[in-house]
């Protein structure tokens, strides 16, 4: 029941995180019509405490809309979208922040992101050893 309850709340959230990108491009004044050239890059990203999205309540979950410029609720939008850009969307090619020391404690926890990156779907899921490692991890992306 856990696992139906968490991707429904997944779910809820990347229809909110796509489709509230979507309405105010159907509505756009002409002046803004390069807005609707984009295609939607909408995310939701969710953090628990475990080794496995498929055992793990999701803790944490915030959208994060790129196209067509950062909004949601993500603490800060513009960075985390910029360093998706880097990498074309893809989660699993951010690296980690060097200059960061954490501990080599182990307290597992889980980012899944769910979405679409310019009109492609995403899936992503990882387990960090802490959540040190997690905040370090690409450039702000899963700091929240």
């Amino acid at each position: 029941m856990r696992n139906a309850a968490r991707w429904a709340t997944i779910l809820g959230l990347t229809a909110t995180a796509v489709s509230g990108p979507l309405a105010p491009t159907a509505l756009a004044a002409p002046d803004s019509a390069t807005a609707s050239l984009h295609a939607p890059s909408a995310l939701v990203l969710a953090v628990g405490r475990g080794d496995s999205a498929a055992t793990v309540t999701p803790e944490r979950a915030v959208t994060l809309t790129c196209a067509p410029r950062p909004a949601g609720t993500h603490p800060d939008p513009a960075r985390a979208c910029a360093a998706l850009r880097g990498v074309d969307g893809d989660p699993g090619a951010l690296s980690a922040d060097s200059d960061v020391l954490c501990t080599k404690e182990y307290a597992p926890v889980v980012v899944t992101v769910e979405g679409v990156w310019q009109g492609r779907r995403v899936s992503y899921e990882r387990t960090f050893a802490n959540e040190c490692v997690k905040n370090a991890h690409g450039t702000g992306v899963f700091a929240f």
